[in-house]
């Protein structure tokens, strides 16, 4: 271990401690439980049910969506075996770019905190409009008033701030109700499914290898890859959680277990009620009204209504869990000097970081306002924000997403070489490659198939433009951290460092950002 003066101020920047109350999260206000219920609300059980998985089978046409979601999860899985020791060393909330400061460099980490804040804004972003059509539907449905589809969305988003505003331990608490809800619903169809299968019976064929082929099979993969993201959130939360180098690695690893076991489960039951032959074409034809239909038939019209109910509340949890992490994010940048320092600073009262959620917040109006100016829809049809505003917004966010992941794999790897390590941690690293490889391939068949993940026809400019952006923040994020290393290299060191971030050695020159 080096000894005497720091020689860089990133050593400097690594070895002393700064005790700025407003630039620290609130600690232990989250255990195990409350930390897996806030993650796993991104995931969204209900919404993935009604609306991802009808639209990979109806659209992609990957009658082997049940099969994606076990292979996703052993890859998942090996990826947060790497992960979930990088964040025993590093507790920090910008998570996915401070792990790649840490083991790529902080240029490398500048790119990274970009490419997050972007992708999970998009991820956000994209349940309004998906929110906004399923509240039209139901003031047409029981109401009989056609409400624009954009009055709601907004709704939620100032409800969504609000609550961004307030202590992580009430938000768990809200999360954590509505996913229960969610996913005892969900198990209830699932079983409904089972008794009463489909003409075809109770066919196991969802799970055979041969119905992975297609044109469809690089979006599916991505759309089954968006349905897993929260798990990774959890490191978002180190320095909130009690114990954070035993309860995030805890959580990870059954957040994914649980997403994995619980959507293939789920896309097996949607198989087996309608039929494996028939489940690509009744999917096409019902889109997010696939399961309702399936659940007014065995069910009964209660338990539907009840459904439609939780599926907005749902979304909402979801809505309100990205929010979370964003703001989190802007709040770790803001404290590294990444953004604008009032962004590095949470509330006196509640310990949230109310600026970051304030930007969300407004991010999110501009966004869903923008997209509702250009509709040229009827007030009454709610389509255009289900097939634009969610389904664009959402590929956008799961391509940045997924690049991330691949980007901390081979952080994690760097990490450990360079502290002299790796021998010890031998196991993890390769697990740690092989997920870091099996992502970036996700990722290339997503951009290729871009086209059809979005429904843009032969040729047409959404099909590079959307993907476009992800590569955009990665390359504006390169060249600001390469500004920054040259113009203020007391910013540079302490990208990814977090509150370490204001150990600065005097002899250095350096001060944290006012």
């Amino acid at each position: 271990m080096a000894t005497g003066r720091p020689t860089t101020l990133r050593e400097a920047a690594e070895i002393r401690t700064y005790k700025g109350q407003d630039r620290a999260l609130r600690a232990d206000r989250l255990g195990t439980a409350g930390l897996l219920l806030s993650v796993l609300a991104a995931s969204a059980p209900l919404m993935v049910v009604a609306g991802v998985m009808p639209t990979t089978f109806g659209v992609m046409g990957v009658v082997g969506q049940p099969l994606l979601f076990v292979i996703l999860g052993a890859v998942l899985a090996l990826f947060s075996i790497g992960y979930a020791e990088m964040s025993r060393h590093v507790h920090n909330a910008g998570a996915f770019y401070a792990y790649i400061a840490r083991g790529l460099g902080p240029t490398a980490g500048a790119a990274a905190s970009l490419v997050a804040l972007v992708a999970y804004s998009a991820m956000q972003v994209g349940v309004y409009g998906i929110l906004g059509f399923e509240i039209s539907g139901l003031f047409s449905t029981y109401l009989d008033v056609e409400l624009a589809w954009w009055i709601p969305a907004l709704l939620a988003v100032a409800a969504t701030g609000a609550l961004g505003w307030l202590k992580i331990d009430l938000n768990a608490k809200v999360l954590g109700v509505l996913l229960l809800i969610e996913c005892a619903l969900v198990v209830v169809f699932d079983a409904a499914a089972l008794g009463k299968p489909g003409p075809e019976g109770l066919s196991l064929h969802a799970f055979n290898p041969e119905t992975l082929g297609g044109a469809g099979l690089g979006t599916a993969l991505c759309f089954c890859i968006a349905a897993f993201v929260g798990f990774e959130q959890s490191p978002v939360y180190a320095e909130e959680t009690s114990k954070p180098h035993i309860v995030v690695s805890r959580v990870m690893f059954l957040a994914v277990g649980f997403v994995a076991l619980f959507f293939a489960l789920s896309a097996w039951a949607l198989t087996v009620a309608t039929g494996p032959g028939s489940v690509v074409k009744a999917s096409a034809e019902a889109g997010p009204g696939l399961l309702f239909q399936l659940t007014e038939d065995r069910l009964g019209t209660g338990f539907t209504d009840t459904l439609h109910v939780l599926f907005v509340t749902g979304m909402f949890a979801a809505m309100l869990s990205f929010h979370n992490v964003v703001s989190r994010y802007a709040f770790a940048m803001g404290r590294e000097g990444l953004l604008p320092a009032v962004f590095g600073r949470t509330s006196a009262g509640t310990g949230a970081p109310a600026t970051g959620s304030l930007l969300q917040t407004v991010i999110a109006t501009v966004v869903v306002l923008a997209f509702a100016l250009t509709d040229g829809k009827p007030v009454g049809d709610p389509t255009a924000p289900v097939l634009h505003l969610f389904t664009w917004m959402g590929s956008v966010g799961a391509l940045g997403v997924t690049l991330l992941m691949a980007a901390a794999s081979f952080a994690v790897i760097a990490f450990f070489v360079r502290r002299g390590t790796a021998g010890a941690q031998v196991w993890r690293l390769i697990a740690a490659g092989a997920a870091g490889l099996a992502l970036l391939a996700i990722a290339g068949y997503t951009v290729r198939d871009f086209g059809v993940l979005v429904g843009a026809g032969d040729g047409s400019a959404l099909s590079w433009v959307l993907p476009g952006i992800i590569g955009a923040a990665v390359v504006i994020g390169l060249l600001y951290g390469t500004l920054l290393r040259s113009r203020r290299p007391e910013v540079h060191a302490r990208i990814g460092l977090g509150n370490e971030a204001f150990r600065l050695d005097q002899a250095a020159g350096a001060t944290p950002p006012a």
